[in-house]
Formats: structure tokens, C-alpha cells, sequence
């Protein structure tokens, strides 16, 4: 009988919105993570009804909406390895959404986000990759069927990248048909970065390019971080989840760039 009475209790905690959006707040707080489906079943609520609370959520900017469920906002500017975390599934399907935008392409620019390392291990032989992305340059190293411009400049730990003067020069001397960037955060006014060199690298990256492509994963949307280094109508193409609002999604749209929403399983 104990379970079917804190079953019982926890039906009546949890009936109303503001209860439950606190709960699942607290939840994320503390695990990392809140799972959509278990949370409906420990609060004797529908996975929809969750799943329209964590969209509430993460429309106030409180949490990443991921497949499953939500976790914990990462910040811009938080470190490699705890963006390269955040949100995986999301990344990965972002990534092979993109493959198709490269079709056609010989040289391709690959920018230094935790997205663009999911890419790296993805793309296609026959390319000519420049970048300066340690990561992406250990992974495209490590392959006998891509050509690789690894572009020098001062080392940054927060990006795992190379930037700066040295990093500007060699890139104004290339050609490519595709920048692939990614951004901290973006908005109706921009994709955002939260370091100066870093952005800097991206604008010169965008500018050598014929195409520019831009990699989302959904939690990024309506954030802002300090450093605006495109606006949307200077992007080709947006790839973004399928975790992506409704709002969201219209404003990419109306911004300019062609969209693609890449799947993503519940």
C-alpha cells in the first residue's frame, strides 16, 4: 500500500503546472538531467503534458530542451569539455544533417564549436578541410582520405582552438566553398560567440567562404552571449534539431537563411 499512496500523493503534489515545473526544475538541478517519460509516470501525468512544461522552461531560459527530457543550461563560455557534453544526441543529428550541405564541396572551413567536432569525424573522403580546431585536427589527421590545412595562431584552452592575428592571416589566403560554424547562442539579431578571437575567427572564415553554414543544436535559441558575429541574413543555411520551438523556427525563416531540421528521436 505505500507505493500506491505516495503514487496517490504525489498525483495530488503535482497536478498543478507551477508544481511540476518547480519539481522538474529542482530535478535538473540535481541530476543533470530530468527524463520526460519517467517524470510523467512519477507524477500520474501524461509524457505530453512534461513535455509542454520543460517547453515552458526552456522558453524562460532555464533549461536545454534534449531529446528525452531537458537537462542543465551550460553557459557560453563554460568550458570545452562541459559544452561538448551538452546535448550529444542533438549534435550528432545536427552533424549528419549537415553532410548533405557538403555535397558538391572540395574545400570545406570547419570552425572550432563542440558541434563541428561531432562533423569532423562524419564528413566524407575527398575533402580538403582547414580549420583551427584541435580536435578537429586530431580527428581529420587520423584519416588518409582528407586533405588537412591546419591553421596556426595562439592557443585558446576555453575553445581547444587557435586564433588571433597569425589565425586571420592564414585564413584570408584561402578559398573555400563551405564555412561550417557554430555559435554559443542565437537570436533574431544574430549568432553570438562568447570569446572575442573566437568570433573574430568566425567573421574571417564566413568572408573567405562561398557558403556559409551554421550548426544549432536547439537549446541555443533566444540565448545571447556577448559577442554577435554574423547576423542571420549573412547565413546561407541553418541546421538546427527538431527540438526547435515553433517561434524559434519562424524566426529563423524570416531572418533569411534557408532552414533544415534535423530529426531527433524523443
Amino acid at each position: 500500500m505505500g507505493p500506491v499512496r505516495d503514487t496517490q500523493r504525489n498525483n495530488m503534489r503535482y497536478s498543478q503546472a507551477p508544481q511540476r515545473r518547480a519539481e522538474l526544475l529542482r530535478r535538473v538541478g540535481a541530476a543533470g538531467y530530468v527524463s520526460s517519460a519517467l517524470a510523467a509516470t512519477e507524477f500520474g501525468v501524461s509524457e505530453m503534458t512534461v513535455r509542454r512544461d520543460l517547453r515552458e522552461l526552456a522558453a524562460q531560459g532555464l533549461v536545454n530542451r534534449v531529446a528525452g527530457g531537458a537537462s542543465a543550461l551550460v553557459p557560453p563560455g563554460a568550458p570545452f569539455e562541459a559544452r561538448r557534453a551538452a546535448a550529444p544526441v542533438e549534435k550528432v543529428a545536427v552533424a549528419r544533417a549537415a553532410l548533405a550541405l557538403l555535397e558538391g564541396a572540395r574545400v570545406v572551413g570547419l570552425d572550432a564549436g563542440t558541434t563541428i567536432t561531432a562533423l569532423a569525424g562524419l564528413l566524407p573522403g575527398g575533402l580538403t578541410v582547414a580549420t583551427h580546431s584541435v580536435p578537429v585536427i586530431a580527428t581529420c589527421a587520423e584519416r588518409d582520405d582528407v586533405e588537412l590545412i591546419a591553421l596556426g595562431g595562439t592557443y585558446h584552452a576555453q575553445t581547444r582552438s587557435f586564433s588571433g592575428p597569425i589565425t586571420r592571416a592564414a585564413l584570408s589566403q584561402l578559398a573555400l566553398d563551405v564555412a561550417v560554424l557554430s555559435a554559443a547562442a542565437a537570436g533574431p539579431a544574430g549568432a553570438y560567440s562568447a570569446d572575442v578571437w573566437d568570433a573574430d575567427t568566425k567573421q574571417v572564415m564566413a568572408g573567405v567562404a562561398d557558403r556559409t553554414v551554421l550548426l544549432l543544436d536547439s537549446g541555443k535559441l533566444g540565448r545571447r552571449a556577448a559577442i554577435k558575429f554574423l547576423g542571420l541574413d549573412r547565413i546561407d543555411t541553418v541546421v538546427v534539431d527538431s527540438g526547435v520551438t515553433g517561434d524559434d523556427l519562424a524566426m529563423l525563416r524570416k531572418a533569411g537563411p534557408a532552414v533544415v531540421v534535423a530529426e531527433v528521436s524523443a
